[in-house]
């Protein structure tokens, strides 16, 4: 049997795995912390289907106030994962879409989806409690 382990990193290494990703690096931690923020990739994953306004958005995320939707969006746009523009008006259009770093999260976003997916049910106290009793 082949073992998932080498001797030069002491890291498991699992089939079809290139390199295991190091959590110390820059670009990870930065990911991570993006990510991390609360909506932040829920805003991402619904601007994927493309420019939306405000409205449109909150609409769609249903979850987060105006206030905080807003903070996420300005948190966004300063990673350069959105764009916000604004069209002329009267009335003024404000609508929000990705750049192209912002397009990339739906790769992640389907990453994270299969990983979910065999998660299954989190356990509920009942069943921990059958299971400590066998």
């Amino acid at each position: 049997m082949a073992s998932n382990f080498t001797l030069a990193s002491a890291r498991p290494r699992l089939p079809g795995m290139a390199k295991p990703v190091d959590s110390q690096c820059r670009a990870f931690q930065l990911a991570l912390d993006v990510l991390g923020r609360p909506w932040n990739a829920l805003v991402l994953n619904v601007l994927q289907v493309g420019p939306l306004r405000f409205s449109e958005i909150r609409e769609r995320a249903q979850g987060p106030g105006d206030k905080i939707l807003s903070g996420r969006l300005k948190d966004l746009e300063a990673h350069g994962l959105v764009l916000r523009s604004v069209g002329a008006g009267p009335p003024v259009r404000v609508s929000y879409e990705l750049t192209d770093s912002g397009r990339a999260f739906g790769e992640v976003a389907q990453a994270i989806e299969r990983w979910g997916r065999g998660l299954g049910p989190a356990p509920t106290a009942a069943r921990r409690r059958q299971k400590k009793r066998a």
